[in-house]
């Protein structure tokens, strides 16, 4: 074959897009495209700066072009193993292996009496509230006792009225002598705004429904006596309502 000018180049590329829309042509305008250009040094050298991994330039260089695998469809096995978060697992193990589910045990229970809440104010996070804890008692399966007098919840109302929880307790058992156990709860009462603006009513909290809002908190304890060190690893899910000046909840393990 002589040696192909770039006006013949040209005149290949302009036949090729005027009959591109005819397929069955495009195939045969294709293979002559890519013959022309295989004889234009201009365009090879080109190539070879900007895009060495052009099929064309593969195929002036080794006189066959470059196969391109098709992406592999991933089965449906596949996806699920990939979902369930084994994907690359190194294992030789199963990998259908049953994880254990956690399940809740109701483990004890603790009523307050609250101080009215002051207000601290609106704040740079929204209008923050400080209840203090007079008194209270606690009962469990491991246990029994009072509330120390001096706890508090650091209150964050949103706009919407849902009320973050921050509280802290400290608990005495009826040991003697005594242990000393601290706990901390943190979660939300959330509900119709309607039901909010009741429970923030004292003279209309016993109206309320505990099934028309949710009051969810995470408890976690600590302590340094020996007889109670395994509620230092624990976890606890507390349900809570409110009755008058007085909060209740309670709390179901993790196991």
């Amino acid at each position: 074959m002589g040696r192909i000018g770039d006006g013949d180049i040209h005149a290949a590329f302009v036949e090729f897009r005027a009959k591109e829309s005819d397929k069955s042509v495009r195939a045969k305008n294709t293979s002559r495209q890519r013959a022309h250009l295989l004889e234009c040094p201009a365009y090879l050298n080109a190539m070879k700066e900007h895009n060495p991994d052009n099929p064309i330039l593969h195929e002036a260089v080794n006189g066959t072009p470059t196969q391109h695998t098709p992406a592999k469809t991933p089965k449906k096995r596949d996806l699920d193993i990939t979902i369930s978060g084994f994907q690359g697992s190194t294992s030789s193990a199963p990998q259908t292996f049953p994880i254990p589910k956690p399940s809740l045990e109701r483990d004890f229970q603790m009523s307050v009496q609250l101080n009215p809440k002051i207000s601290v104010g609106p704040g740079i996070w929204g209008q923050r509230n400080w209840v203090s804890f007079i008194s209270g008692h606690w009962n469990g399966r491991w246990g029994k006792g009072t509330v120390v007098p001096g706890g508090q919840d650091s209150q964050l109302i949103a706009p919407d009225l849902s009320t973050h929880i921050d509280a802290n307790y400290l608990l005495q058992t009826h040991d003697h002598p005594p242990a000393f156990i601290t706990v901390k709860m943190d979660g939300w009462r959330v509900g119709p705004r309607d039901v909010l603006e009741k429970l923030e009513d004292p003279t209309q909290i016993d109206e309320v429904d505990p099934k028309t809002y949710s009051f969810r908190v995470y408890v976690h304890m600590e302590t340094g006596d020996t007889r109670y060190l395994h509620l230092n690893t624990g976890m606890w899910i507390g349900s809570g309502v409110r009755r008058g000046t007085e909060v209740i909840y309670d709390a179901y393990r993790v196991s």
